[in-house]
């Protein structure tokens, strides 16, 4: 008599954890994606003198194609949260091939997709470590996520061809690094400029007294030759920023630019969206769809939320200096 193996418990549990760590992957994305957009800060604890979470999510490595880094986070997490649950989803018969069919497309695409956003959050890693040198604990987690995910595909399924799995992992790994590094190509370039020349001072603002209607709150700081360039480039390609004056987070976008720099935006670009301001264009930033402030409007894409002068550099084309003195 031919007793069966017992299935390991692994095996059995491996689509429900994946899926499980998938939908908090999915919410931590989502929640940064959020933040982003909306130029908000996220929820973050750090020591003094190390940069945080607002600093990752506002730096040049966060925005892919013109969109927050985190909403393709978002989306992979849903894909592997989908595939993770199909066959469990179909409740096929134990033994109907339709099942043995599933799960084999499904495991092999969780386990590429797992190496992918293994080795994507590794570069990430790196940057965080060694460009940004900040601590963001929404992005370390979105990194344990990604490995805990690949482990779990690894160990959570009877694989029969192991030099198979291996081949696969070395193919996926190499496009995804080779497509990482292609995308990121510039970044690198801008910051290590930047680095080299100077330290970017690090700005915050919160408001102690009420805003004037006519401007908000007064410039304090003092634009360098870098910011005049990158104001007067964003002016030549017709970009528009739409601002509200009671807006803490656009006196922010203000204080890196500085008092000269952001003159040349105020008299060029500048739209005030508050209906009780003196320069009041609100039928502009209606017709403009604009929901939240700041929001820049740079070759008919919207960017929301306050945006580092590396970045505003990177999206506008702009080749000039950036040894920018500030950073958010």
């Amino acid at each position: 008599m031919i007793r069966r193996r017992p299935t390991p418990w692994i095996h059995k549990w491996s689509r429900p954890l994946i899926g499980a760590i998938a939908a908090c992957g999915t919410l931590n994305t989502v929640y940064l994606t959020f933040e982003k957009l909306t130029g908000g800060s996220p929820v973050c604890t750090n020591s003094a003198g190390i940069k945080g979470c607002t600093d990752v999510l506002s730096s040049p490595w966060a925005t892919i194609f013109g969109q927050p880094l985190p909403l393709f986070g978002a989306l992979a997490y849903i894909s592997m949260l989908v595939l993770a649950l199909i066959p469990l989803a179909l409740n096929f018969e134990e033994k109907d091939p339709q099942r043995k069919k599933w799960e084999n497309i499904t495991w092999w695409l969780l386990f590429c997709g797992a190496i992918a956003m293994s080795v994507f959050s590794a570069y990430l890693m790196y940057v965080l470590a060694f460009q940004l040198k900040a601590v963001c604990f929404y992005c370390i987690s979105s990194a344990l996520f990604s490995l805990t995910m690949l482990i779990l595909t690894v160990i959570g399924h009877e694989w029969e061809d192991i030099g198979q799995i291996l081949f696969s992992a070395v193919i996926v790994g190499m496009i995804t690094l080779i497509g990482t590094l292609g995308i990121y190509s510039g970044v690198g370039v801008n910051t290590a400029n930047i680095s080299n020349t100077t330290t970017p001072q690090p700005i915050s603002f919160v408001p102690s007294i009420p805003p004037n209607p006519d401007f908000g709150w007064e410039i304090t700081t003092q634009s360098g030759p870098a910011e005049i360039a990158l104001a007067q480039h964003i002016v030549q390609i017709e970009a528009k920023e739409y601002v509200a004056y009671w807006c803490p987070h656009c006196h922010e976008q203000k204080l890196l630019f500085g008092k000269e720099a952001y003159k040349i935006i105020s008299d060029h670009i500048k739209v005030e969206c508050a209906s009780d301001s003196p320069n009041s264009q609100t039928k502009l930033c209606i017709d403009a769809k604009i929901q939240s402030f700041p929001t820049w409007i740079i070759k008919g894409k919207s960017y929301s939320g306050v945006q580092n002068l590396a970045e505003l550099a990177k999206i506008t084309g702009y080749s000039g200096p950036s040894n920018f003195r500030y950073i958010r």
